[in-house]
Protein backbone atom coordinates (compact mmCIF):
# COMPACT_ATOMS: atom_id res chain seq x y z
CA UNK A 1 0.00 0.00 0.00
CA UNK A 2 1.45 3.44 -0.91
CA UNK A 3 0.70 5.82 1.78
CA UNK A 4 2.63 9.03 -0.19
CA UNK A 5 0.42 9.70 -3.11
CA UNK A 6 2.55 11.97 -5.56
CA UNK A 7 1.32 14.66 -8.29
CA UNK A 8 2.73 17.71 -10.27
CA UNK A 9 1.60 20.45 -11.65
CA UNK A 10 3.54 23.48 -13.24
CA UNK A 11 7.25 22.40 -11.57
CA UNK A 12 5.27 22.09 -7.88
CA UNK A 13 5.33 18.50 -6.66
CA UNK A 14 2.72 17.61 -4.08
CA UNK A 15 3.37 14.87 -1.49
CA UNK A 16 0.70 13.80 0.09
CA UNK A 17 0.47 11.71 3.21
CA UNK A 18 -1.99 9.15 2.53
CA UNK A 19 -2.81 6.53 5.32
CA UNK A 20 -6.17 8.55 6.61
CA UNK A 21 -7.45 5.16 8.78
CA UNK A 22 -4.32 6.21 11.43
CA UNK A 23 -4.99 9.68 11.05
CA UNK A 24 -1.32 9.93 9.16
CA UNK A 25 0.32 8.99 11.90
CA UNK A 26 4.12 8.83 11.65
CA UNK A 27 4.53 5.30 10.92
CA UNK A 28 8.19 3.91 10.19
CA UNK A 29 6.77 2.87 6.59
CA UNK A 30 5.50 6.16 5.88
CA UNK A 31 8.56 8.04 7.40
CA UNK A 32 10.41 5.93 5.16
CA UNK A 33 8.34 6.33 1.75
CA UNK A 34 8.24 10.20 2.92
CA UNK A 35 12.51 10.16 2.69
CA UNK A 36 12.39 8.81 -0.33
CA UNK A 37 9.74 10.86 -2.34
CA UNK A 38 11.78 13.55 -0.95
CA UNK A 39 15.09 12.41 -2.32
CA UNK A 40 13.65 11.71 -5.70
CA UNK A 41 12.21 15.49 -5.77
CA UNK A 42 15.84 16.49 -4.83
CA UNK A 43 17.44 14.89 -7.64
CA UNK A 44 14.63 16.08 -10.32
CA UNK A 45 15.35 19.53 -12.12
CA UNK A 46 11.83 19.82 -13.32
CA UNK A 47 10.71 20.12 -9.62
CA UNK A 48 10.44 23.88 -8.56
CA UNK A 49 9.25 23.55 -4.99
CA UNK A 50 7.04 20.77 -3.23
CA UNK A 51 3.72 21.03 -1.54
CA UNK A 52 3.39 18.93 1.60
CA UNK A 53 0.04 17.86 2.20
CA UNK A 54 -2.91 15.23 3.80
CA UNK A 55 -5.85 13.27 3.11
CA UNK A 56 -8.44 13.10 5.80
CA UNK A 57 -8.93 15.37 8.38
CA UNK A 58 -5.57 15.43 10.05
CA UNK A 59 -2.38 16.40 8.31
CA UNK A 60 -0.48 14.52 11.03
CA UNK A 61 -1.77 12.75 14.02
CA UNK A 62 2.38 12.22 15.52
CA UNK A 63 4.16 9.05 15.83
CA UNK A 64 2.40 5.67 15.48
CA UNK A 65 2.59 4.03 18.33
CA UNK A 66 2.00 0.51 16.72
CA UNK A 67 4.84 0.74 14.71
CA UNK A 68 6.79 3.85 15.42
CA UNK A 69 9.84 5.23 13.56
CA UNK A 70 13.25 5.18 15.00
CA UNK A 71 13.75 7.81 16.35
CA UNK A 72 16.91 8.25 13.89
CA UNK A 73 14.85 7.88 11.04
CA UNK A 74 12.65 10.79 11.66
CA UNK A 75 15.41 13.01 12.53
CA UNK A 76 16.72 12.21 9.00
CA UNK A 77 13.50 13.05 7.81
CA UNK A 78 13.41 16.48 9.53
CA UNK A 79 16.59 16.99 8.19
CA UNK A 80 16.18 16.15 4.62
CA UNK A 81 13.21 18.71 4.36
CA UNK A 82 15.22 21.29 6.40
CA UNK A 83 18.28 20.83 3.66
CA UNK A 84 16.48 20.39 0.57
CA UNK A 85 17.33 22.99 -1.97
CA UNK A 86 13.46 23.65 -2.61
CA UNK A 87 11.15 25.12 -0.29
CA UNK A 88 8.82 23.04 0.92
CA UNK A 89 5.00 24.27 1.30
CA UNK A 90 3.07 22.56 4.14
CA UNK A 91 -0.79 23.02 3.18
CA UNK A 92 -2.88 21.90 6.21
CA UNK A 93 -6.50 21.84 5.96
CA UNK A 94 -6.86 19.78 8.65
CA UNK A 95 -5.78 19.14 12.24
CA UNK A 96 -1.82 18.51 13.48
CA UNK A 97 -0.56 16.63 16.79
CA UNK A 98 2.86 15.99 18.20
CA UNK A 99 5.16 14.87 15.79
CA UNK A 100 3.53 16.05 13.45
CA UNK A 101 3.89 19.61 14.60
CA UNK A 102 7.93 18.80 13.86
CA UNK A 103 7.21 18.05 10.13
CA UNK A 104 5.17 21.31 10.05
CA UNK A 105 7.85 23.05 11.15
CA UNK A 106 10.30 21.69 9.41
CA UNK A 107 8.75 23.52 6.25
CA UNK A 108 9.45 26.68 4.84
CA UNK A 109 6.25 27.68 4.34
CA UNK A 110 2.63 26.15 6.21
CA UNK A 111 -0.53 26.85 5.49
CA UNK A 112 -3.29 26.16 7.66
CA UNK A 113 -7.26 26.27 7.33
CA UNK A 114 -8.85 28.52 9.59
CA UNK A 115 -10.80 25.56 11.25
CA UNK A 116 -6.95 23.30 11.91
CA UNK A 117 -6.23 22.95 15.70
CA UNK A 118 -2.65 21.79 17.12
CA UNK A 119 -1.62 20.01 20.22
CA UNK A 120 1.84 19.00 21.98
CA UNK A 121 0.13 16.12 23.45
CA UNK A 122 3.26 13.76 23.94
CA UNK A 123 3.46 15.06 27.90
CA UNK A 124 0.00 13.21 28.18
CA UNK A 125 1.39 10.06 27.15
CA UNK A 126 4.23 9.87 29.18
CA UNK A 127 7.57 11.32 26.72
CA UNK A 128 8.44 14.73 25.61
CA UNK A 129 8.52 16.51 22.33
CA UNK A 130 12.47 15.88 22.14
CA UNK A 131 13.31 15.46 18.49
CA UNK A 132 10.73 17.93 17.04
CA UNK A 133 12.39 20.27 18.83
CA UNK A 134 15.32 20.66 16.38
CA UNK A 135 12.53 22.13 13.82
CA UNK A 136 10.04 24.02 16.67
CA UNK A 137 12.86 24.98 19.08
CA UNK A 138 14.23 27.86 16.41
CA UNK A 139 11.43 28.84 14.84
CA UNK A 140 8.51 29.45 17.12
CA UNK A 141 7.81 31.73 19.88
CA UNK A 142 9.54 30.21 23.36
CA UNK A 143 6.88 31.32 25.59
CA UNK A 144 4.25 30.43 23.85
CA UNK A 145 6.12 27.17 23.35
CA UNK A 146 6.49 26.79 26.83
CA UNK A 147 2.88 26.75 27.32
CA UNK A 148 2.24 24.36 24.89
CA UNK A 149 4.79 22.06 25.46
CA UNK A 150 4.00 21.37 29.24
CA UNK A 151 0.17 21.24 29.03
CA UNK A 152 -0.30 19.29 26.06
CA UNK A 153 -3.77 22.19 25.56
CA UNK A 154 -5.32 22.19 22.13
CA UNK A 155 -4.90 25.48 20.06
CA UNK A 156 -6.08 26.92 16.91
CA UNK A 157 -4.99 28.39 13.75
CA UNK A 158 -5.06 31.77 15.16
CA UNK A 159 -2.48 31.07 17.56
CA UNK A 160 -0.17 28.51 15.77
CA UNK A 161 0.07 31.85 13.51
CA UNK A 162 1.02 34.33 16.10
CA UNK A 163 3.72 31.97 17.68
CA UNK A 164 5.72 31.40 14.54
CA UNK A 165 3.87 27.91 13.88
CA UNK A 166 2.36 28.33 10.65
CA UNK A 167 2.90 31.59 8.03
CA UNK A 168 -0.80 32.10 7.81
CA UNK A 169 -4.08 30.30 7.84
CA UNK A 170 -7.57 30.96 5.89
CA UNK A 171 -10.69 29.73 5.23
CA UNK A 172 -9.92 28.41 1.76
CA UNK A 173 -5.94 27.05 2.39
CA UNK A 174 -5.52 26.87 -1.40
CA UNK A 175 -7.06 30.80 -2.44
CA UNK A 176 -3.99 31.27 0.70
CA UNK A 177 -1.99 29.22 -1.11
CA UNK A 178 -1.80 30.43 -4.38
CA UNK A 179 0.01 33.75 -4.29
CA UNK A 180 2.69 32.16 -2.64
CA UNK A 181 3.03 29.01 -5.32
CA UNK A 182 2.98 31.56 -8.36
CA UNK A 183 6.57 33.54 -6.30
CA UNK A 184 8.03 30.34 -6.20
CA UNK A 185 7.09 29.68 -9.73
CA UNK A 186 8.28 32.87 -10.97
CA UNK A 187 12.00 32.72 -8.56
CA UNK A 188 14.98 31.17 -10.17
CA UNK A 189 15.83 27.76 -9.01
CA UNK A 190 19.47 28.41 -7.70
CA UNK A 191 18.18 31.12 -6.22
CA UNK A 192 15.48 29.90 -4.20
CA UNK A 193 18.48 27.08 -3.09
CA UNK A 194 20.50 30.19 -2.00
CA UNK A 195 17.99 31.85 -0.28
CA UNK A 196 16.48 28.72 1.56
CA UNK A 197 19.83 28.15 2.42
CA UNK A 198 20.68 31.29 4.77
CA UNK A 199 16.99 31.01 6.17
CA UNK A 200 18.05 27.71 7.73
CA UNK A 201 21.12 28.26 9.03
CA UNK A 202 20.33 27.95 12.30
CA UNK A 203 18.26 25.78 12.03
CA UNK A 204 21.25 22.80 10.94
CA UNK A 205 22.91 24.23 13.57
CA UNK A 206 20.54 22.96 15.93
CA UNK A 207 20.22 19.75 14.56
CA UNK A 208 24.14 19.33 13.87
CA UNK A 209 24.47 20.48 18.02
CA UNK A 210 21.72 18.64 19.64
CA UNK A 211 20.21 15.95 17.01
CA UNK A 212 22.23 12.82 18.78
CA UNK A 213 20.74 13.82 22.36
CA UNK A 214 17.64 14.68 21.71
CA UNK A 215 17.54 10.99 19.81
CA UNK A 216 18.71 9.14 22.94
CA UNK A 217 15.92 11.18 24.89
CA UNK A 218 13.36 9.98 22.56
CA UNK A 219 14.56 6.51 22.76
CA UNK A 220 14.57 6.66 26.77
CA UNK A 221 11.90 8.50 27.42
CA UNK A 222 9.81 5.64 24.56
CA UNK A 223 10.74 2.84 26.49
CA UNK A 224 9.98 4.04 30.34
CA UNK A 225 7.13 2.60 32.47
CA UNK A 226 5.37 6.03 32.01
CA UNK A 227 5.19 6.01 28.13
CA UNK A 228 3.96 2.41 28.63
CA UNK A 229 1.13 3.59 30.68
CA UNK A 230 0.36 6.64 29.08
CA UNK A 231 -0.01 5.12 25.46
CA UNK A 232 -1.75 2.15 26.83
CA UNK A 233 -4.19 4.10 28.35
CA UNK A 234 -4.38 6.61 24.78
CA UNK A 235 -5.10 2.96 23.10
CA UNK A 236 -7.77 2.11 26.21
CA UNK A 237 -9.23 5.23 26.09
CA UNK A 238 -8.94 6.47 29.29
CA UNK A 239 -6.71 8.43 31.48
CA UNK A 240 -3.36 7.61 32.52
CA UNK A 241 -2.57 6.90 36.10
CA UNK A 242 -0.99 9.95 36.93
CA UNK A 243 -4.03 12.44 36.57
CA UNK A 244 -5.58 14.08 39.38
Amino acid sequence: MTLIARTRARAVETLTLDSPHNRNALSAALVGELAHALDDCAKDPDVRAIVLTHTGNTFSAGADLKDPPDPSELVGVLRQIVELGKPVVARVPGHVRAGGLGLLAACDIAVAATESTFAFTEVRIGVAPAVISLTLLPRTDPRALARHYLTGERFDAAEAARIGLVTAAGDDVDAVLEPILDGLRRSAPEALAETKRLLTARVLETFDRDAAHLTALSARLFASPHAREGMTAFLERRDPSWVV
